[in-house]
């Protein structure tokens, strides 16, 4: 069994039988493990008991950076417009809607606004996580989707817009995605198999209880999902595994009928359509990679109801070595390109009959992509931009000239200058030479001189992480903590290659690149192994379980958010969520080299009798992408080999999933918990 915790002693887990002596962490719901969690979370509290003063301070500090009563940008849809509203002490916006202003203004009119959904009254003070929200062509009806565990099985609604009425379906096991044909009658869902794979899709009209399937896709590595083409005229059914994709296609009139299939599966072809116009005739537009890693773009003229196969598509876009073709969002006047070059994101339109442009910015390391195409009619695009010094801008484009008009830009209340922060970029050198960026951000007045820094990495799936602005994040900054992004190899930051670099038998980049960026960081006079936090979460635990096992001494703290840390056992398992899936990422470890290769770096596998850094980890109970036991049994093991008498700590959210509590005030007080554990141990006051 294992001990209570006391204010001086952590919680210890028995050894069992076997050759996991923690595996009995994984017996979800025992009495035997409830009380270990809830031991750990008790010591975790006891530890930082001396900080509550502090906690509450950062809670309050950030808060007031942000402007708790706000409005979003109404984005303009057919007689109406639509937004949110944020209000003081609530943890969720309201859903709102208006008439459409007659001069196409902007401007909400308060009198006559309609609420459409208020979470704040769903979530009864619970975990609430709202999936789909949508609204029917004929905007008199909303269908949206409800998890209110975290365990991210959604319940599916339909709400009567004009009388109120709102009808649960009676469907069980769904995944939150719910799309509209164009009768507003007919709605497609899918449903999760017993890995939480997407695998049915299902079609259902509304005045009834029956369900028809649809598809169903066998293939654990495939997801299933279905989406409304930019036209409104088709729907698209996304077969997709990490290498390889498959699109059937159904015109939205007619959702009675079966889909047709697009160009059948090929092994590591990834193709994802979308429909348009092109020079006035309606046409698909296909980003596929068949002639290279980094996308090309293809088109095919609409002909009839005939499906437009591989065979008659069209290069529109080559593809190029030096640039990422990250997506295309379409306009019925204009193409607009999402580009990655140089570990950049680059918007490039394209207007027909015009030339094409890039659209300019002011900074030299940022984040910026299409966050509202707005109607397909729409003149204009809604671009989000931000840096880790800049708030985030939303920038209306004029498609046709690329005029630039910065339409909301998110407050920070209270002092603030974006001046008295530095954002650099900066490029370290891995052991093989590559050398890899660093987004950097510090005071101005700190720039010259060792500081403490808080370290960030991901790594894997091809995501990148583009500098992006916190509020709460200032108060880090303005205590003299910089703040950095390493972007190591199994990101995208720099192509489909970049990411290739750091996954599979390649996965070990990935965390020599984190080092390499640390020990640059060091060099440089930034910051030093006795200033230096390090976090990361979910494939981004994986990296910081990695690289403290292979290098502890570099670093002083650490924090890990639901890790992955429990590779090869969870990689071996194919009963659990995502397994199968993930075989194109990690490999299958069925296969002894895999196997071999994979234990060589998992984290829990690789815990070893060393000093390591204080260390916090938090895990989520119900998060069914990463089990809370992956970081439960990694700490039980690390309390066993350890050799240092550093802090770790395990709290597990046992309300909460992958993403941790739902509310925003939740989320904030998690961010002052993390935040006061590593002022705690780099002694920052």
């Amino acid at each position: 069994m294992s001990s209570t915790a006391t204010a001086s002693s952590a919680p210890i887990a028995h050894l069992a039988d076997g050759a996991d002596p923690y595996a009995w962490l994984q017996a979800r719901d025992s009495n035997e493990v409830l009380d270990y969690l809830k031991a750990e979370n008790h010591y975790q509290e006891s530890q930082l008991a001396d900080q509550a003063e502090l906690r509450e301070q950062l809670f309050q500090e950030i808060k007031a950076r942000i402007r708790e009563t706000d409005l979003s940008l109404a984005s303009p849809w057919g007689p109406y417009m639509y937004f949110t509203r944020t209000t003081a002490g609530d943890e969720y916006p309201r859903h709102y809607r208006c008439p459409r202003p007659a001069d196409d203004s902007l401007t909400v009119d308060e009198s006559q606004e309609e609420l459409l959904l208020d979470p704040n009254a769903l979530a009864a003070g619970g975990f609430l996580s709202l999936g789909a929200f949508n609204i029917s062509p004929d905007h008199k009806r909303l269908a949206y989707s409800l998890d209110t565990s975290g365990d991210e099985v959604y319940r599916l609604y339909v709400k009567e817009l004009a009388s109120g009425v709102i009808r649960e379906l009676p469907f069980e096991d769904c995944d939150g995605s719910m799309t509209w044909a164009n009768d507003s009658q007919t709605l497609f869902f899918a449903e999760l198999d017993e890995t939480h794979r997407p695998h049915k899709l299902y079609r259902h009209h509304l005045g009834g209880t029956a369900v028809e399937k649809v598809f169903h896709e066998p293939d654990g590595r495939f997801f299933l999902h279905c989406y409304r083409s930019s036209s409104e005229r088709q729907l698209v059914l996304l077969l997709n595994s990490k290498t390889t994709s498959e699109a059937w296609v159904l015109d939205a009139d007619h959702p009675e009928k079966p889909f047709a299939c697009l160009a059948p599966r090929v092994e590591n072809h990834e193709y994802f359509p979308d429909h348009g116009q092109l020079d006035g005739v309606w046409t698909w537009f296909i980003r596929s990679n068949q002639d290279g890693i980094n996308f090309a773009l293809f088109q095919a003229p609409e002909q009839g109801q005939e499906v437009p196969t591989r065979e008659r598509w069209q290069p529109l876009i080559a593809h190029r070595d030096d640039v990422m073709l990250e997506g295309i969002s379409l306009n019925a006047s204009a193409l607009t390109l999402s580009l990655r070059e140089g570990g950049l994101p680059v918007i490039e339109v394209h207007p027909q009959g015009l030339p094409h442009y890039r659209v300019q910015l002011p900074d030299a390391a940022y984040s910026l992509y299409v966050q509202d195409s707005l109607e397909f009619a729409s003149k204009f695009v809604r671009l989000r931009y931000e840096s880790l010094n800049r708030p985030a801008q939303v920038r209306q484009l004029t498609l046709a000239c690329g005029e630039q008009k910065v339409l909301k830009e998110t407050p920070v209340l209270g002092p603030f200058d974006a001046d008295a922060y530095v954002s650099q970029r900066l490029w370290a050198t891995a052991a093989d030479g590559t050398r890899v960026p660093i987004s950097l951000v510090s005071r101005r007045e700190d720039l010259g001189k060792p500081v403490p820094l808080y370290l960030y990495g991901y790594g894997a799936y091809g995501e990148s992480l583009d500098p992006w602005f916190s509020h709460a994040r200032l108060s880090l900054l303005e205590r003299g903590v910089a703040f950095a992004i390493a972007h190591v190899r199994g990101g995208g930051e720099l192509g489909e290659a970049w990411y290739r670099a750091g996954k599979q038998e390649h996965k070990h980049n990935t965390f020599s690149d984190f080092i390499a960026c640390a020990e640059h960081l060091i060099e440089a006079g930034v910051t030093s192994p006795a200033q230096l936090a390090i976090s990361g979460g979910s494939a981004g635990g994986l990296l910081i379980g990695a690289v403290l096992n292979q290098r502890p001494e570099l670093f002083k703290a650490a924090i890990a958010e639901v890790p992955f840390v429990d590779v090869l056992n969870t990689m071996l398992d194919p009963e659990l969520p995502l397994t199968v899936t993930e075989y194109d990422e990690w490999g299958n470890p069925q296969d002894p080299s895999v196997y071999e290769r994979i234990k060589a770096y998992a984290p829990y596998e690789n815990v070893s009798a060393q000093a390591y850094p204080a260390l916090l980890v938090v895990a989520g109970y119900n998060d069914s992408r990463v089990q809370y036991w992956e970081a439960a049994k990694w700490v039980a093991k690390l309390r066993a080999h350890k050799t240092d008498d550093n802090l770790l700590l395990l709290k597990t959210e046992l309300g909460a999933g992958h993403g941790g509590m739902s509310g925003r005030y939740q989320g904030l007080r998690d961010v002052a918990l993390e935040y006061g554990f590593v002022f705690k141990v780099l002694g920052v006051v």
